[in-house]
This record gives C-alpha cells, structure tokens and sequence, in this order.
C-alpha cells in the first residue's frame, strides 16, 4: 500500500511541521513546566487525541464541509476561539497553589487536574478549523493517484503524522522537564510561565479569530 517515494518525504515534512511552534506546542511545554512530566505526556495525550479525530473526520470527507460552508466554519472557529481564550483567561488569573494537606485531596486534585489537562490538549485542537482543513489540503498531495483505496491510506499516513508528532512533543516534555529541574531554584517561574502561556493562548484565540475559512 505504501509507496517509499511517497512516505518518505512524507515523513520529512511531518517533523517539519511538527517542530513549527504553535499552541499545541505552547500547551505541552506550559503543562510540563508547571506541573511536570506526567501533566506534560496527558497533554500530549489529549492532542493526539483531537489530531485523531481530525485526521478521521478529513478521510471520511467531513472536514470537505468546513472548507465549503463559512457558516460551518465559523460556528467552529468561534467555539475554538471561546475556548482558547477560557484557557488563555485561566492561567492569566490563577493564583499560586498551595498543595492538600491530607493525600486522599492530593490525589482527587491530582485526578481532576489530569482530566482538565487532558480535555484542554484536546479541544484546543479539535475546535481548530484550520487542523482540520490543514489535513484536507497537505495529506492527499502524498497519495498516488494510482491508489485504490484512498481513505485506508489517507488513515495510513495521518497515523504516521500522529506518530511523528507524538515522537516530538515526547522530546518537548522531557526537554521542558529537563529545564524545570535545572531552573527550580529560580522562585516563582513556574508561576510565571504559566502567565505567559495564558498570554499567548489569548494571543492564538485573536489570531484565528481573523481567521478565515
């Protein structure tokens, strides 16, 4: 099924996308260095898991909808836009936490914590119209014509995407881990990092505001 001249570029162009910053990456790196690794591989988690349903959503024509009807487009990208900015909002006014006393609140509020994680990684994503018409436009241009079945390999090489972006955003957390243990003597960094991801959420919420379909 696989056409080596095809995949191969494929493949290049996939951890070349991948490393472009944007609020997938800004999401991953704010959850690792505030909240440490396991906060940092949720989130991937939760990316991964809306780049998914995009990559699904695209193979089985859905996704043609949003490059074809604005008013589709701007019911998503409005949605999109809300939540990036409840995201944005969030961090920007949190207060620096203390920890439970007792551990049986450590771990619910550890729990709880994971499950916003993981919902923020993946609606951050999926209420993006641009993920999705990003996969309509780039994906077919790396399957032959030839091919019979075309949505078996446009599912073949969004899961190749999937992978080659979750290979990266591992090497984010751990990097991002790596520099939290190196910087922990440095006061309220995290804090303030935190403030800074919120800032830039809200910055991305404005840009696909503008956005148009």
């Amino acid at each position: 099924m696989f056409d080596v001249i095809n995949v191969i570029p494929f493949i290049f162009a996939c951890l070349l996308l991948n490393i472009l910053p944007g609020p997938d990456s800004l999401y991953i790196i704010a959850r690792s260095a505030t909240q440490g690794a396991r906060a940092g591989v949720v989130a991937l988690l939760g990316i991964m898991a809306g780049v998914s349903v995009h990559i699904v959503a695209a193979a089985l024509g859905l996704s043609a909808l949003l490059a074809t009807s604005a008013w589709a487009f701007t019911v998503v990208k409005v949605a999109g836009c809300a939540y990036l900015l409840y995201l944005g909002f969030s961090m920007l006014i949190a207060k620096q936490q203390t920890p439970p006393d007792d551990g049986q609140s450590i771990e619910l509020a550890r729990t709880t914590s994971l499950q916003r994680i993981f919902a923020g990684g993946f609606f951050t994503n999926v209420l993006n119209p641009k993920v999705a018409l990003f996969f309509l436009a780039f994906v077919p241009q790396f399957i032959p014509a030839e091919v019979a079945d075309k949505t078996q390999m446009f599912l073949a090489l969004g899961g190749i995407f999937t992978l080659t972006g979750t290979s990266w955003c591992l090497l984010l957390v751990i990097g991002t881990v790596w520099l939290r243990k190196r910087l922990s003597g440095i006061g309220r960094l995290s804090f303030w990092l935190n403030k800074a991801a919120g800032g830039l959420f809200v910055y991305f919420a404005v840009k696909l505001g503008l956005a148009s379909a």
